[in-house]
């Protein structure tokens, strides 16, 4: 499978953007950007225009469905997907509300993530 997709990792854990990158290694991206918070996730998307985002929602400086929101202002066709390790109900609501594609629980599995991507670009993966 030829990698042709890009995705942005925004965790403010080096540990679970570098669990989630390797997930995302057995996928078909071409790049996979990091950002450490929610404003550093604005500017990357901004830059970047990935096909698809995974945003932790508890941050330093701007919070993960703030963050989405400025992102789906910018983009309303943005596919970001909410990562809460903290998976209540409201944040789920939160997350759906602001426009987020999906919502993933941590600790990621590599076959849930992809299975996941796979979905939200369903159509585009080949």
């Amino acid at each position: 499978m030829e990698k042709k997709f890009t995705a942005l990792i925004c965790d403010d854990s080096a540990v679970v953007r570098k669990v989630l990158c390797r997930h995302l290694s057995d996928g078909p991206f071409k790049e996979v950007h990091e950002a450490t918070d929610g404003v550093q996730a604005v500017e990357m998307y901004r830059l970047h225009r990935p096909d698809i985002v995974f945003m932790d929602i508890v941050m330093p400086r701007k919070t993960g469905i703030e963050a989405l929101c400025e992102i789906r202002e910018h983009d309303p066709a943005a596919r970001v997907v909410m990562a809460s390790s903290t998976g209540t109900t409201r944040n789920l609501k939160a997350a759906i509300d602001a426009g987020a594609a999906d919502f993933i629980q941590k600790p990621f599995e590599r076959d849930a993530v992809l299975a996941l991507v796979r979905r939200i670009l369903e159509g585009e993966w080949e």
